[in-house]
């Protein structure tokens, strides 16, 4: 489980650069972007929370 949510902080981090990236070329984030990084946060919290429950 470490190392999913470990896969999963790299993915996050990775599309976070992706987006800022973006930004600084002056081009505007797409609406569906907020959505991927709700998606991986929401994605990281509960399995946060599933590997604290198991431990």
């Amino acid at each position: 489980m470490f190392y999913f949510l470990v896969a999963v902080a790299v993915l996050l981090l990775a599309y976070a650069a992706a987006l800022v990236s973006l930004v600084r070329r002056g081009r505007r984030i797409p609406p569906a972007a907020y959505l991927g990084l709700a998606v991986l946060n929401g994605l990281i919290l509960a399995a946060i929370l599933a590997w604290a429950i198991a431990r």
